[in-house]
């Protein structure tokens, strides 16, 4: 699978290393009455939150890939009732309302195509696993009726390289930018990186360190701790693939 449509086809796990150069993303739909919350808590919140398209109501469609549909290209979706989840379907049609705001928000997968060709090792897709993600202790500033934790992505990474990780991914903020976290997880309220609470644990190679990055699964976050009476959001890790290139995105 190596192109977007192909990978918007026929995924049906996680899409980190798919797709090879093209722009990933995190999917929030809201009611029409909660979007305006949720414009505003990425709005101060863009490390995690930065937003890439915003639809119209009830709009499946997005211009980050005109002939996709957000209802069903994504590998796997997961429904919310008041912060509770209660289905992770394939196909989020029959789940779809006329009132959905959706938001693409940026994902890391995009520019670990970047870490990739400066030499850094992404050892999750070296394991076949999805990326660990971790709920911190460090809020995220309110908005409206949302509130919630920032949630981190972590990538092992060898130390000498730490500088040129946190310099490729700096020039790319519409996806996260720079790690917001180096080092030591309990600084970050995380008590062990074998146990993520979203995706998979990765093995690190000696010399390795864990390095973290603000992730878009943050909304999710929000969702769980504010209750809004219905959302609907990407399953961690299974990301829309957009059709923008992830260059299109390099500052």
């Amino acid at each position: 699978m190596t192109t977007p449509a192909e990978v918007r086809d026929h995924a049906t796990g996680p899409t980190t290393g798919l797709a090879d150069g093209y722009a990933q993303a995190n999917l929030v739909a809201v009611p029409r009455d909660w979007a305006y919350d949720v414009l505003l808590f990425a709005q101060r919140n863009p490390k995690p939150c930065p937003v890439l398209d915003v639809t119209d109501a009830g709009s499946p469609t997005t211009v980050l890939a005109p002939a996709a549909d957000l209802r069903r290209d994504l590998p796997r979706y997961r429904v919310w009732e008041h912060g509770e989840l209660v289905a992770e379907p394939a196909d989020a049609t029959p789940h779809w309302r006329d009132d959905l705001v959706a938001f693409l928000i940026g994902c890391s997968f995009t520019f670990e195509s970047a870490l990739r060709r400066a030499g850094v090792p992404l050892r999750h897709v070296e394991q076949g696993r999805n990326v660990p993600m971790y709920v911190t202790d460090r809020a995220c500033r309110p908005a409206g009726r949302l509130r919630g934790p920032l949630v981190v992505s972590m990538r092992y990474v060898p130390a000498h390289l730490v500088d040129v990780a946190r310099d490729v991914t700096a020039r790319m903020p519409a996806v996260h930018g720079a790690p917001v976290h180096v080092g030591d997880p309990a600084a970050l309220g995380i008590e062990d990186l074998d146990v993520p609470d979203f995706g998979d644990a990765a093995t690190p190679h000696d010399g390795d360190v864990p390095v973290f990055w603000a992730c878009g699964v943050t909304p999710q976050a929000a969702v769980m701790a504010s209750r809004p009476p219905f959302a609907i959001t990407h399953a961690p890790g299974h990301m829309f693939v957009t059709d923008v290139r992830d260059d299109d995105y390099r500052v």
